[in-house]
Formats: C-alpha cells, structure tokens, sequence
C-alpha cells in the first residue's frame, strides 16, 4: 500500500508544486492518506474506473462505496483485508447510485449497515446491472455500438445483486465508525438526484464521489451545473487536506475548483446559447471547449447541455440513457475526424 505525504500530493506520491495541474497520472491500488483513512485508486478513471475509500477506527471501519463489477470489488476487499481484519467493515456509504459505485454492495459484509441518499432505489433502477447489460448486447449502429463496447466492455454486468441501503440520508448523518466521526452530507442534485459525500474531520480527508472528477471531464446527469457549483462551495468550505473524487488522482481544494470552472462553463454557455435560441444538440456541436478541450470524455458535453436545457425549458424532448450515449459517440466520432 502507497502512501501519500499530508501536504498537496499526487496519488503516485510525487510532491505537486505551487499553482501546478493536476496530474492525471497515479496508481492503481490502495493509498494510505493517514490517520486510519485509505484510498482505493483505480485508473485512468475514465468511465467504470472509479475510487473508493476506508475510514478505520477502534474494531471497525467504513467502507466509501463499491466498484463497478464483483471482479473489481473483490480486488479492491482483498487488498483491505489485512486492514480491515481487526477493524471489520460495518458501515458502507453509497455516494449515489451508478454503478461504479455500487454494484460491488453484495460482496461485503452482511453486518454492516448501507447508507445512500434518500433517492438511491429508485435511480439504481434505471441503469441496473440488467439494464446495462441489455445495452451491452443491443445495435446502436456502428458507433453507438462501438462506443459502449470501448468503455463499457471490460465489465462484467451478469450475476449481480446489488444490496440497496438501510438508512437513508436526506440532509446529513454523522457516522460512529469506532470512536470517531464520518459525517455524511447530501449535497446533491448535482452529479445525480442524490449525491452523498463523506467527511472525516479529524483526518481532514472527504471522500467525494462523483462529484469531482479528475482528468476527465464531469457528466451532469441530474444538474443544473449551479446547484453542482454549490456543492463545490459546501466542498471547499470544509478546507479539506486531502480530497478523494469518484475518478481520478487524489487532490486538494484545487481540484474542486478546477470542476467548479468547468461547471461555470458549462452554465455559462448554455444560458447564452438557450438564450440566443439554439437547440442544445445544435450547441454542443458548435462549441469551442477552450482550456477545457484536454479533459477526457469530452463528450459529456453531450449529456451537460441537454441537462442545462432541460432546466432552462422543461419542454425540452427527454433523451433516455442509450440516446445519450449514442449522441456522446456520435459527437466523439465527428469530432475525430
């Protein structure tokens, strides 16, 4: 297991110097952060490869969500045996209800208790392990298809039971994970209709979700992007040393902020192109993504201007999962050329 320095590292360990980016590279596996908190880091954290984290304290621990497959939770558990062997997992927190987050649930513990927001059941539903794996084996044309089979074939959506919570989180919860705080504060919508993150105060770690992403551009599925901007704020309110994101390396309130611009774009940019009456599908392909060009997954943009507009005029013709990620193919594949 790596260990990370407690002053404004890489996940890999390398020290990042004054008003330097972001790294997008770091390593795969377990991450000391300090003071009996760990983080399972899972590049490049691009759709599916998503991180989790552990919160240790006398006799027990809090698992921060699953992975994406029983393969991949299964990897990450073993590493935390020799953690979690005098401090079994009683507690696992679901920051919200995609996948990657959660379809790992059955595979732990059956004494510990599930904690996911209020709305968990009811959107896990849409995008199931079923659901998915329906997509997986459907004809989307040559590059729908091929899209989902780049991102989403190297999981395995077959045999999976995913264990829903028993307590649920409206606003906030605080969390005794053996003699020691873990506040659990919903500050979605934002990413999804329910986005839960977890506070170790006196680690000054928080555990995000998909609420930061690194390296790669974030999806706004539930939005706006300024109810996700507030949830930035409340973030970077806590002044955090270390910050887990649902993908990607191991940050600061840098990396909040770095989503934050981003967010702001994306509203910014759809406000004035809503305004000037274009369509969204007709914006995302005219826009000019600037500094945020680099990102990964830049197709998202896709997702995030039907959000906005959504918001902006409700009448806006709904666009199901497979639509979307159709169009998100399309808009990469043109882009490509």
């Amino acid at each position: 297991m790596s260990t990370t320095d407690p002053h404004h590292l890489y996940a890999s360990g390398r020290a990042r110097s004054e008003g330097e980016p972001m790294s997008t590279t770091y390593d795969r596996g377990l991450h000391d952060l300090g003071d009996g908190v760990s983080a399972w880091l899972l590049p490049d954290g691009s759709w599916g490869w998503s991180n989790a984290g552990l919160v240790r304290g006398d006799g027990e621990s809090l698992l921060f969500d699953t992975l994406f497959d029983l393969p991949l939770t299964r990897e990450m558990l073993d590493a935390m045996a020799p953690l979690t062997e005098t401090a079994p997992i009683r507690h696992l927190v679901n920051s919200h209800a995609n996948g990657d987050h959660c379809f790992g649930n059955e595979l732990v513990p059956a004494e510990a208790t599930v904690y996911a927001g209020t709305d968990f059941t009811h959107h896990l539903h849409e995008a199931s392990p079923a659901v998915l794996q329906s997509m997986m084996e459907s004809d989307y044309g040559p590059v729908g298809t091929a899209y989902l089979q780049r991102w989403f074939g190297p999981f395995t959506f077959t045999g999976i039971s995913v264990r829903e919570p028993e307590v649920t989180v409206d606003t906030s919860l605080t969390v005794d994970v053996g003699g020691r705080d873990v506040e659990l504060l919903m500050l979605g919508p934002a990413h999804t209709a329910s986005d839960l993150v977890a506070w170790v105060p006196d680690a000054g770690v928080l555990f995000a979700g998909d609420l930061l992403f690194l390296g790669g551009a974030p999806i706004v599925w539930a939005g706006p992007a300024a109810a996700w901007i507030d949830a930035c704020d409340r973030m970077i309110a806590l002044d955090p040393r270390h910050v887990v994101p649902g993908h990607g390396p191991v940050t600061d309130t840098d990396g909040i902020r770095e989503v934050r611009s981003y967010l702001e774009f994306v509203r910014d940019y759809a406000a004035e192109t809503f305004q000037a009456g274009m369509g969204w599908r007709e914006a995302a392909d005219r826009i000019d993504l600037a500094s945020f060009d680099s990102l990964d997954n830049s197709e998202r943009i896709i997702a995030n201007l039907y959000t906005e507009y959504r918001h902006l005029d409700p009448e806006t013709p709904q666009q199901g999962l497979p639509e979307l990620i159709v169009g998100m193919a399309e808009w990469d594949a043109a882009r490509s050329r």
